[in-house]
Protein backbone atom coordinates (compact mmCIF):
# COMPACT_ATOMS: atom_id res chain seq x y z
CA UNK A 1 0.00 0.00 0.00
CA UNK A 2 2.79 2.50 0.85
CA UNK A 3 4.49 2.03 -2.73
CA UNK A 4 0.57 3.05 -4.04
CA UNK A 5 0.18 5.36 -2.00
CA UNK A 6 3.44 7.13 -3.12
CA UNK A 7 2.96 6.82 -6.43
CA UNK A 8 -0.30 8.50 -6.65
CA UNK A 9 1.27 11.50 -4.30
CA UNK A 10 3.70 11.56 -6.84
CA UNK A 11 1.93 11.27 -10.69
CA UNK A 12 -0.02 14.80 -10.32
CA UNK A 13 3.71 16.71 -9.77
CA UNK A 14 4.98 14.52 -12.30
CA UNK A 15 2.14 15.94 -14.27
CA UNK A 16 2.76 19.78 -13.66
CA UNK A 17 6.45 19.51 -13.79
CA UNK A 18 5.69 19.06 -17.97
CA UNK A 19 6.85 21.42 -20.04
CA UNK A 20 3.72 22.42 -22.35
CA UNK A 21 4.28 24.69 -25.38
CA UNK A 22 2.38 28.25 -24.88
CA UNK A 23 -0.63 28.62 -26.91
CA UNK A 24 -0.01 31.75 -28.11
CA UNK A 25 3.73 30.87 -29.72
CA UNK A 26 2.33 27.57 -31.39
CA UNK A 27 -0.53 30.15 -32.63
CA UNK A 28 2.01 32.29 -33.78
CA UNK A 29 3.90 29.75 -35.75
CA UNK A 30 0.79 28.08 -37.37
CA UNK A 31 0.19 31.46 -38.33
CA UNK A 32 3.66 31.99 -39.98
CA UNK A 33 3.39 28.42 -41.65
CA UNK A 34 0.31 30.08 -43.39
CA UNK A 35 2.29 33.47 -44.47
CA UNK A 36 4.93 30.96 -46.04
CA UNK A 37 2.25 29.80 -48.12
CA UNK A 38 1.30 33.75 -49.16
CA UNK A 39 5.04 34.08 -50.38
CA UNK A 40 4.94 31.19 -51.95
CA UNK A 41 2.48 32.86 -54.14
CA UNK A 42 3.78 35.86 -54.87
CA UNK A 43 7.45 33.87 -55.71
CA UNK A 44 5.44 31.67 -58.32
CA UNK A 45 3.57 34.78 -59.64
CA UNK A 46 7.37 36.19 -59.94
CA UNK A 47 8.94 33.14 -61.56
CA UNK A 48 5.97 32.61 -63.96
CA UNK A 49 5.79 36.57 -65.22
CA UNK A 50 9.75 36.42 -65.77
CA UNK A 51 9.77 33.41 -67.47
CA UNK A 52 6.80 34.44 -69.76
CA UNK A 53 9.41 37.67 -70.74
CA UNK A 54 12.70 37.03 -70.16
CA UNK A 55 13.99 39.79 -72.53
CA UNK A 56 12.15 42.85 -70.22
CA UNK A 57 13.61 41.02 -66.89
CA UNK A 58 17.05 41.58 -68.46
CA UNK A 59 16.63 45.03 -69.26
CA UNK A 60 14.67 45.91 -66.09
CA UNK A 61 17.33 44.77 -63.69
CA UNK A 62 19.76 47.22 -64.95
CA UNK A 63 17.81 49.48 -62.97
CA UNK A 64 18.10 48.14 -59.75
CA UNK A 65 20.73 49.65 -57.29
CA UNK A 66 22.40 46.34 -55.98
CA UNK A 67 25.10 47.94 -53.38
CA UNK A 68 22.33 50.01 -51.85
CA UNK A 69 19.92 47.00 -51.75
CA UNK A 70 22.68 45.01 -50.19
CA UNK A 71 23.69 47.07 -47.07
CA UNK A 72 19.68 48.09 -46.96
CA UNK A 73 19.44 43.86 -46.56
CA UNK A 74 22.14 44.08 -44.11
CA UNK A 75 20.14 46.42 -41.20
CA UNK A 76 17.39 44.43 -41.68
CA UNK A 77 19.52 41.27 -40.76
CA UNK A 78 21.32 42.36 -37.78
CA UNK A 79 18.17 43.97 -36.77
CA UNK A 80 17.05 40.06 -36.12
CA UNK A 81 20.39 39.93 -33.98
CA UNK A 82 19.33 42.56 -31.78
CA UNK A 83 15.79 41.44 -31.26
CA UNK A 84 16.86 38.43 -30.37
CA UNK A 85 19.13 39.94 -27.70
CA UNK A 86 16.18 41.96 -26.39
CA UNK A 87 14.17 37.95 -26.21
CA UNK A 88 17.27 37.02 -24.24
CA UNK A 89 17.00 39.95 -21.89
CA UNK A 90 13.45 39.43 -21.55
CA UNK A 91 13.97 35.32 -20.82
CA UNK A 92 16.10 37.09 -17.65
CA UNK A 93 12.76 39.48 -16.67
CA UNK A 94 15.03 42.45 -17.75
CA UNK A 95 12.74 45.23 -19.20
CA UNK A 96 15.19 48.30 -18.75
CA UNK A 97 19.11 48.55 -18.91
CA UNK A 98 20.67 47.97 -15.73
CA UNK A 99 23.89 49.94 -16.59
CA UNK A 100 24.80 53.06 -18.40
CA UNK A 101 23.95 53.64 -21.96
CA UNK A 102 26.68 52.49 -23.55
CA UNK A 103 26.94 49.25 -22.00
CA UNK A 104 25.16 47.50 -24.48
CA UNK A 105 25.49 43.69 -22.30
CA UNK A 106 23.68 45.51 -19.52
CA UNK A 107 20.46 46.52 -22.15
CA UNK A 108 17.02 45.45 -21.10
CA UNK A 109 14.54 44.37 -23.84
CA UNK A 110 13.18 47.77 -24.22
CA UNK A 111 16.67 49.34 -25.15
CA UNK A 112 17.68 45.91 -28.09
CA UNK A 113 13.68 46.29 -29.46
CA UNK A 114 14.23 50.05 -29.58
CA UNK A 115 17.44 49.56 -31.81
CA UNK A 116 15.62 46.77 -34.11
CA UNK A 117 12.87 49.14 -34.55
CA UNK A 118 15.03 52.16 -35.69
CA UNK A 119 16.86 49.53 -37.64
CA UNK A 120 13.61 48.29 -39.33
CA UNK A 121 12.44 52.13 -40.11
CA UNK A 122 15.50 52.78 -41.64
CA UNK A 123 15.09 49.37 -43.54
CA UNK A 124 11.41 50.49 -44.81
CA UNK A 125 12.46 54.06 -45.54
CA UNK A 126 15.20 52.76 -48.06
CA UNK A 127 12.62 50.87 -49.94
CA UNK A 128 10.29 54.19 -49.85
CA UNK A 129 13.76 55.69 -51.31
CA UNK A 130 14.79 53.23 -53.77
CA UNK A 131 10.49 52.94 -54.96
CA UNK A 132 10.96 56.62 -55.25
CA UNK A 133 14.05 56.34 -57.65
CA UNK A 134 13.00 53.87 -59.80
CA UNK A 135 9.50 55.81 -60.30
CA UNK A 136 11.57 58.85 -61.29
CA UNK A 137 13.82 56.52 -63.53
CA UNK A 138 10.91 55.30 -65.72
CA UNK A 139 9.54 52.61 -63.75
CA UNK A 140 6.34 53.07 -61.98
CA UNK A 141 4.27 50.32 -61.16
CA UNK A 142 2.12 50.20 -64.07
CA UNK A 143 4.80 50.23 -66.62
CA UNK A 144 5.14 46.80 -67.28
CA UNK A 145 5.15 42.91 -66.02
CA UNK A 146 8.29 43.85 -64.09
CA UNK A 147 7.56 46.60 -62.16
CA UNK A 148 3.71 44.96 -61.32
CA UNK A 149 6.08 41.89 -59.91
CA UNK A 150 8.84 43.64 -58.58
CA UNK A 151 6.38 46.54 -56.44
CA UNK A 152 3.89 43.83 -55.21
CA UNK A 153 6.48 41.19 -53.98
CA UNK A 154 9.06 43.44 -52.34
CA UNK A 155 5.73 45.56 -51.38
CA UNK A 156 3.89 43.06 -49.55
CA UNK A 157 7.20 42.61 -47.53
CA UNK A 158 7.83 46.15 -47.04
CA UNK A 159 4.20 46.08 -45.49
CA UNK A 160 4.55 42.74 -42.99
CA UNK A 161 8.44 44.91 -41.99
CA UNK A 162 5.56 48.29 -40.86
CA UNK A 163 3.43 45.52 -39.16
CA UNK A 164 6.48 44.11 -37.42
CA UNK A 165 7.54 47.78 -36.01
CA UNK A 166 4.12 48.46 -34.95
CA UNK A 167 4.20 44.95 -33.30
CA UNK A 168 7.59 45.88 -31.42
CA UNK A 169 6.15 49.23 -30.23
CA UNK A 170 3.46 47.43 -28.60
CA UNK A 171 5.82 45.49 -26.56
CA UNK A 172 7.54 48.26 -25.48
CA UNK A 173 4.94 49.98 -24.23
CA UNK A 174 3.22 47.19 -22.77
CA UNK A 175 7.00 46.70 -20.56
CA UNK A 176 6.23 50.82 -19.12
CA UNK A 177 2.74 49.90 -18.89
CA UNK A 178 2.48 47.00 -16.38
CA UNK A 179 3.79 47.15 -13.17
CA UNK A 180 5.64 43.91 -13.20
CA UNK A 181 7.80 42.43 -16.10
CA UNK A 182 6.01 39.05 -16.04
CA UNK A 183 6.17 35.90 -18.39
CA UNK A 184 3.28 37.14 -20.61
CA UNK A 185 5.04 40.01 -21.45
CA UNK A 186 7.83 37.51 -22.46
CA UNK A 187 6.06 35.65 -24.21
CA UNK A 188 4.81 38.19 -26.15
CA UNK A 189 8.70 39.44 -27.22
CA UNK A 190 9.40 36.21 -27.88
CA UNK A 191 6.18 35.87 -30.43
CA UNK A 192 7.34 39.46 -31.88
CA UNK A 193 10.63 37.89 -32.20
CA UNK A 194 9.35 34.64 -34.30
CA UNK A 195 7.82 37.35 -37.07
CA UNK A 196 10.49 39.49 -37.14
CA UNK A 197 13.06 36.26 -37.65
CA UNK A 198 10.63 35.18 -40.48
CA UNK A 199 10.26 38.28 -42.29
CA UNK A 200 13.94 38.94 -42.71
CA UNK A 201 14.34 35.07 -43.39
CA UNK A 202 11.47 36.08 -46.51
CA UNK A 203 13.39 39.04 -47.48
CA UNK A 204 17.23 37.47 -47.75
CA UNK A 205 15.09 35.30 -50.09
CA UNK A 206 14.07 38.04 -52.01
CA UNK A 207 16.69 39.80 -52.26
CA UNK A 208 18.52 36.59 -53.65
CA UNK A 209 15.87 36.13 -56.10
CA UNK A 210 15.36 39.94 -57.40
CA UNK A 211 18.73 41.17 -57.42
CA UNK A 212 20.70 38.39 -58.32
CA UNK A 213 18.86 35.65 -60.45
CA UNK A 214 19.07 36.34 -63.77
Amino acid sequence: MGCVTTSSATYPQALRSVKRPDPVAVGTIVWLGSEVMFFAGLFAIYFTLRNSSPELWADRTELLNIPFAAVNTVILVLSSFTAQAGVFAAERFQPYRKGSFWQFRQWGMVEWFFLSFIMGAVFVSGQVWEYATLVAEGMPISADSYASAFYITTGFHALHVTGGLIAMLLVIGRAFAVKNFGRKEMTTSIVVSYYWHFVDVVWIVLFFVIYFVK
